[in-house]
C-alpha cells in the first residue's frame, strides 16, 4: 500500500515551479478507488475522495486517501493507512498533511502543517509527543497534495515526448525533488472500455523499492480528468500492479473510445 501511495506522490512530481493551476479539474464529492495486485494476488484497495470544508477560516478542499490490505495479503501482512492533505481551493497548495499509518505493526502518526510565507514545515510528531520545525522549499507539496495540484496545472498541449520536469516536495522531516519523464500518449483497456491516456514514468531510486531508476510506469487519462488510470512497478521482490476500480463525482465526462 505504501508502493501505491509513493507510486502517486512520484507521478505528480513533475510540475515545473513556475505552473499555476489554470483550471479545475476536480471538485467536491469526486472520489476514486483502486484494486492493487501483486503479482497474481489482489494485494488491497486504496481510494482517494475529496470533500470541500473550511480548516482555520480557509476555504479547502479535504483530500482523504486510505490503502488496506485484502484476504490473504492481510492475513500474512495488515496494512491500514490514511493519509490526508487540506489544499487552498484556489492554488492548490497545502496547509496539513496528516499521515497515520500501521503497516505490519510499523505504525506513524504525523501532522504537518505548512507555512508557505515563510517556507516552514511545522511537524507534530502525535506518536513520540514532539513538535519541530523545518525549512521548505518554493512550492512544496505534500504526497497527496501534488497529484491534484498537478491535475489543475499540467498543460497536456505543450507536453513532448522526452519532457522531464521537477517538483519540490516535503515528506516526514525532509524536503525532495524529483523528475518525471513523459514517455507519450498511449490507448488501454480499463474495466471501463478503451481510454486515451499520458504515459508518464517517474525516475525513481533504486535499491530501496524499486528494482531500477526507471521501473514505474503510470497512466493518466487524456481529458479534463486527468485521472490515474493505473500503475505498474517492478519492486525489489516482484511487481505490482493498481487499475482504476470505480469512480463518483467526476467534474468533467470521462473520455471513453468504446
Amino acid at each position: 500500500m505504501r508502493t501505491f501511495i509513493l507510486a502517486i506522490s512520484l507521478l505528480v512530481m513533475g510540475l515545473l515551479p513556475s505552473l499555476a493551476p489554470s483550471q479545475n479539474a476536480f471538485e467536491d464529492g469526486e472520489w476514486f478507488r483502486f484494486r492493487i495486485h501483486y503479482g497474481l494476488i489482489n494485494a488491497g484497495y486504496a481510494t482517494l475522495g475529496v470533500e470541500a470544508t473550511t480548516l482555520q477560516n480557509k476555504a479547502v478542499y479535504h483530500i482523504k486517501g486510505y490503502g488496506t490490505t485484502t484476504g490473504l495479503s492481510r492475513f500474512f501482512f495488515k496494512v491500514e493507512d490514511h493519509y490526508d492533505s487540506y489544499v487552498d481551493r484556489s492554488d492548490n497548495k497545502p496547509y496539513r498533511f496528516v499521515r497515520k499509518i500501521d503497516e505490519g505493526g510499523h505504525t506513524k502518526d504525523k501532522v504537518i502543517d505548512f507555512d508557505h510565507n515563510l517556507r516552514k514545515a511545522y511537524v507534530n510528531n502525535r506518536k513520540h509527543n514532539t513538535l519541530e520545525t523545518f525549512d521548505t522549499r518554493y512550492n512544496t507539496h505534500d504526497m497527496v497534495s501534488a497529484f491534484y495540484y498537478l491535475r489543475n496545472a499540467i498543460d497536456t498541449d505543450q507536453l513532448k515526448v522526452g519532457d522531464e520536469s521537477e517538483l519540490n516536495m516535503f515528506f516526514d522531516e525532509e524536503n525532495f525533488g524529483f523528475k518525471l519523464r513523459f514517455l507519450g500518449r498511449d490507448t488501454i483497456n480499463t474495466k471501463f472500455g478503451k481510454v486515451s491516456c499520458l504515459k508518464f514514468r517517474p525516475l525513481v531510486m533504486a535499491g530501496r523499492v524499486f528494482k531500477e531508476k526507471e521501473s514505474l510506469t503510470i497512466w493518466v487519462s487524456d481529458d479534463q480528468n486527468k485521472i490515474p488510470l493505473r500503475i505498474k512497478a517492478d519492486l525489489a521482490v516482484g511487481s505490482l500492479k493498481a487499475d482504476l476500480d470505480a469512480f463518483k463525482g467526476l467534474k468533467h465526462p470521462f473520455e471513453i473510445i468504446y
